[in-house]
Order: C-alpha cells, then structure tokens, then sequence
C-alpha cells in the first residue's frame, strides 16, 4: 500500500475511532497517546497513532485564554500546510474520550536527537528555514529543541526529515517569540521561500480567514496578518529582541 496523502490522515484523524493509550509523560498540558481506526486512502480499517490534546487538561496560563490551546495546534498546522512546507504533522480539532480538543498524527522519532543534535547540519538547514519563519508568523512562545523531531527514512529510496510540533501557545496578539532556533538571524529570506510568504499572504485572505476565524480572536488574526506582512518587507530572518528570546527549558 502507498504512504497516505495529507487529506486521507485528516479523514481519519478526524473521522475514526479514538481509542485511549495512556498519558504521554513530561507534558505540560494533558496530553494523550491514542489509536484511531478507521479506513485510511481506501484501505478497510487501519490503526493510526496520534496524539490527543483535550481542552479540559490544558494549564490555566496568565496571558492566553483558558481553553484555546488545541485550537492554536491546528491554526498552526493550517499555516503550515498553506505554505506548502508541511512541517507539522495533520491535526484536527474534535470531541475525543475527554471532550473536544487536538488530535495530531504521532510523528516515530528518537528523543535524543533534537534541534541541538543537528545544528548547522546543512542537510537540514533549509528545513529549519521554514521552521524558523513559521515560528516568527505565529509567533510561537515555546520553541523547544525538543519540539524539532527527526523522521529517519523508512528504505533508501526516502529521505530523513524534520517534523515540527507543539504549537499550543502561538498567535499572541503581542511579541512572544521564544525560540532555540536563531542560527539564521540577520540572513537574507531565500527569495523561494519569500514567495511562498507572499502566496500565503494572498491565501489568507481567500481561503484561510473563514477557518482560522474559528480558532483565533480578530485581534489575533490582526497581529498574524501584521507578522506575515513584516516579515515579507523587511525580507531577513528578525533577530532576538530585548528580554527574554529563549524558551525554558531549551529543550
């Protein structure tokens, strides 16, 4: 059977049947490994892991509305596939065993290799590229090294790849970038990947608004618009600001 596309794992994440594993371990929030059956790109019923982030386990936090952390994980996701760059895994937004909440496909990958373990590996540079410029849209408070995970290639014919997750508290109205990932800052946006901003910045007014309208406030839509539209003027990768610029722990 071939690997399944992006819109037959969101089928089925949103879909199929969640069947309860246990509590991932060192989350902040709670956070659930589940199976989830259903059929998958035409195939009778297959089991797919994910992890499922309900709204009811999420850590009050003082400068995020309680309750909208799982709807920050798809609006990121969203983002991220509108670009085309696919760096973080399908997720959905939908009533699991412990109510509404996210459900992202698991992504297998060693805990021990993160962003700090491939640093200016150019293998991964350009990946690490668009994770940055992600981060700086949605303004993500909380970009980990453990967050940036390794997908090793399955056979020869398949590449290694990075895989971006964790994106609960993105989309702030005001400037909250905490991220390990400064190794480009400074440097000049690849004119390719400010395309692609560009073409983002169109979808967002055609396509995207109707659905990230549901999971964000107008003035969070407001500072996402700004960020996007900055970010393609001033064509650098930003660098650290006053105050605290990095996550804790790092990773």
């Amino acid at each position: 059977m071939s690997r399944p596309g992006t819109s037959d794992i969101l089928n089925l994440l949103r879909t199929g049947r969640i069947e309860l594993e246990g509590l991932l371990p060192w989350s902040s929030n709670y956070s659930f490994l589940v199976r989830v059956y259903g059929p998958l790109a035409g195939q009778p019923e297959q089991a797919m892991i994910a992890v499922y982030k309900p709204r009811q386990g999420e850590r009050p936090l003082w400068d995020f509305p309680q309750g909208t952390l799982c709807q920050r994980e798809v609006a990121a996701f969203l983002i991220s596939a509108a670009l085309g760059w696919d760096l973080i895994p399908p997720t959905v937004l939908r009533q699991g065993p412990q109510g509404i909440g996210s459900v992202q496909q698991f992504i297998a990958h060693d805990p021990e290799c993160h962003y700090f373990t491939f640093e200016g590996n150019k293998t991964f540079r350009r990946a690490l590229q668009k994770i940055a410029l992600v981060d700086i849209i949605c303004n993500n408070a909380d970009r980990k090294g453990g967050h940036v995970l390794l997908q090793e290639a399955e056979n020869a014919s398949q590449a290694d790849r990075l895989w971006a997750i964790d994106h609960g508290i993105c989309f702030h109205s005001e400037y909250k970038l905490r991220t390990v990932i400064w190794e480009f800052a400074g440097t000049a946006i690849p004119a390719d990947l400010l395309a692609d901003l560009a073409a983002l910045q169109s979808k967002m007014r055609s396509q995207l608004y109707p659905e990230l309208q549901e999971l964000l406030s107008k003035t969070e839509l407001l500072g996402l618009e700004n960020r996007l539209d900055r970010i393609i003027q001033r064509q650098t990768f930003i660098k650290p600001g006053p105050g605290r610029h990095y996550p804790w722990p790092p990773v």
